[in-house]
């Protein structure tokens, strides 16, 4: 193929976006961190595929005009890290086509470089071994063939690209140790090269189809109708007999990927614990009860739980424009999982708390409408995970009228201790001064499962031992969360800690919650704050200032 036209290069979006959605369950698995938050699949799908709906519905025949509409749907949809960074090559890549009509092999790979260089400075702090490695090495070197090669041909510029991306992606552990001691290549940059794949099997006449399975299952990989998260399904089953003797987690893990995402299957002895984010929380259960009977059964619509957190600022949309009140001073916008989490913030001022965190990354978009339902002279965006950071300034950037500033805080502990240091009566400098030191302020602690066997940092791990994890260091593991919660307190509270912020999640009841509290408060004399957070995934998040 020597040119690419509108039509051929809408195909090849679809064989990529197609592509990802199978294979996302495999780049979800390759994160490093044996916790059930590995989502960088699902997060490069949904964006991914934000950009490819609306990339097919656009009537023009110009693949540059393609490639801005393109462009303008994965800026909106990116969610997570990877899903911005997604955003950003085919933003530089769209840049690249500008006032391209039908892209010849010289042309393509020129805006492949783009992408490459535009995604780098999107990101403050590069790191090498990760996404932005694989694009910059396959694009020089697709470059340089292309440079040197007479009438180059866009299916010979795609082939190289693929090849030395592959090769790319192969050598990622070389250069970010903890990839090679874990034995996973970057998530990030198998993405993209499925991605990749996907653009050359099109180019080369076959589009890659979406699988069944993954069609049943859009939330999990795919643009969305409804682009929420589906049901949050939890239950715990005792096994039966015949289970006892039979029963494989990885089995029902398996079964559980190919209808949800998000997932937690452990077991314990004759019990198994099950969380699953899907769209057919009855086929889950259907799942669970071959193997025994239901101990405990929840399902939560994660999508009415959003809309419940945004509803009283929905309610302002109402209100004809020349009725509404004078703006104020300021607007907080946040981010929390868990309705108790979410009461936290508001008791705090937060305005508009954005359903969302570790397992369930909120969009650009979901910050871009939650900025236009505050009527404020100056907003802040906590973003609370470090993977929601780069969505949070991306919203920023697109709200350029608006005057907002992004407060980076990477856990909840911190986010409630900047709210907790705003001060409604001072300027906004000293608000952002204050806030952000606020954040160094604090230390964070988290307690969750862990989801496979591994290695980190010369630590044994089990899969469905608990995990302290204090800041981004598994410090903690055992087959006892209590136990786990116990050395991980211990680890954080210092001699200079002043108080303790003790918030217990989704299958931790308040008599647990209190042993833990009087634990922190006979051993380290220490002011403990309990809270409910009803998280998901973490059974504790704790806070030490």
């Amino acid at each position: 193929m020597n040119t690419i036209n509108g039509a051929l290069f809408q195909r090849m979006l679809e064989s990529g976006a197609n592509n990802l959605t199978n294979k996302f369950p495999e780049i979800d698995a390759l994160n490093v961190f044996p916790v059930p938050d590995g989502d960088t699949g699902t997060n490069m799908s949904l964006t991914f595929n934000a950009g490819v709906k609306d990339a097919k519905s656009c009537t023009s025949s110009d693949v540059s005009e393609i490639a801005k509409v393109l462009s303008k749907g994965l800026l909106m949809g990116a969610r997570g890290n990877s899903g911005v960074i997604t955003s950003q090559i085919f933003r530089g890549l769209a840049q690249g086509l500008e006032g391209i009509a039908e892209v010849n092999g010289f042309q393509l790979a020129n805006a492949l470089v783009n992408g490459s260089r535009v995604a780098y400075k999107a990101v403050m702090r590069p790191v090498e071994g990760t996404i932005l490695t694989v694009i910059r090495e396959a694009a020089d070197y697709t470059y340089a063939y292309a440079s040197q090669t007479a009438d180059v041909t866009c299916v010979q510029v795609m082939d190289k690209m693929v090849e030395e991306a592959i090769a790319s992606l192969k050598r990622t552990p070389e250069l970010l140790p903890v990839l090679k001691e874990v034995g996973v290549v970057d998530s990030g940059g198998a993405g993209l090269v499925t991605i990749l794949q996907g653009f050359q099997s099109a180019l080369k006449g076959e589009v890659i189809p979406r699988k069944e399975n993954n069609e049943s299952n859009e939330v999990a990989g795919a643009s969305l109708e409804n682009e929420e998260f589906g049901y949050c399904t939890e239950f715990i089953v005792r096994l039966n007999d015949s289970a006892k003797m039979s029963f494989q987690e990885e089995v029902l893990r398996e079964a559980l990927a190919n209808i949800g995402n998000s997932i937690v299957c452990v077991q314990d002895e004759d019990i198994v614990k099950v969380h699953v984010h899907t769209l057919t929380p009855g086929e889950a259960l259907n799942l669970g009860q071959r193997y025994g009977e239901f101990v405990k059964l929840k399902i939560e619509n994660m999508q009415e739980q959003h809309e419940n957190i945004m509803i009283n600022a929905a309610k302002e949309e109402t209100v004809p424009q020349e009725t509404k009140a004078e703006p104020s001073e300021y607007a907080i916008i946040t981010v929390a999982a868990g309705d108790g989490l979410a009461a936290m913030f508001k008791e705090l001022r937060a305005d508009i708390v954005i359903s969302g965190g570790q397992t369930m990354n909120p969009s650009t978009e979901d910050f871009v409408e939650a900025i236009k339902k505050v009527n404020a002279k100056h907003i802040f965006l906590l973003p609370n995970n470090s993977n929601i950071v780069l969505a949070a300034q991306q919203a920023a950037s697109v709200m350029e009228e608006e005057s907002i500033t992004v407060i980076p805080s990477k856990t909840i502990p911190q986010g409630l201790s900047a709210c907790i240091m705003f001060n409604p009566d001072v300027d906004v400098d000293t608000n952002v001064t204050e806030m952000k030191e606020a954040l160094s302020n604090v230390t964070t602690g988290q307690v969750t499962y862990a989801i496979k066997d591994t290695t980190f940092e010369g630590m044994e791990i089990k899969a469905g031992d608990y995990m302290g994890i204090m800041e981004k260091d598994i410090v903690v593991s055992t087959s006892d969360m209590s136990v786990a919660t116990k050395r991980l307190i211990d680890l954080i509270v210092k001699e200079d800690s002043e108080i303790v912020t003790l918030i217990y999640g989704e299958g931790v009841d308040e008599a647990q919650a209190n042993e833990i509290a009087a634990y922190i408060e006979d051993k380290h004399d220490i002011e403990v704050e309990m809270n409910c957070g009803n998280q998901p995934v973490y059974s504790y998040i704790i806070g030490v200032e």
